[in-house]
């Protein structure tokens, strides 16, 4: 299985990273986001994009994935207990483009 990931520097990125590299039926993750994981591993190829809401100059990059999980939320850092918390929300359409699944916003 083929995995893309966006924003897998945050704190669910970073547990969907790590269980996706731990899974035996993954082949390959690939990362999109505005700063490299700097996690050393085999299955990972990363994607360093600055303008997560336009894909254009990338798009050839997001083409022939099995999964996609969009993890872009805000950090919890300093929030209180009645917070809003991002939750991973897999893309749409999964074996698509980029451009036909049109990526889901949160």
């Amino acid at each position: 299985m083929n995995i893309l990931l966006f924003c897998a520097t945050g704190m669910v990125g970073q547990g969907v990273l790590r269980e996706c590299l731990r899974a035996s039926d993954v082949v390959r993750v690939q990362s999109v986001g505005r700063t490299a994981t700097a996690v050393p591993h085999r299955k990972l190829r990363e994607v360093v994009h600055q303008d997560l809401w336009n894909y254009g100059a990338i798009e050839a990059q997001l083409e022939n994935f099995d999964a996609c999980f969009f993890c872009l939320g805000v950090s919890s850092s300093g929030t209180g207990p009645g917070a809003v918390h991002a939750h991973p929300k897999p893309c749409s359409r999964p074996r698509t483009s980029a451009r036909s699944a049109r990526l889901m916003r949160p």
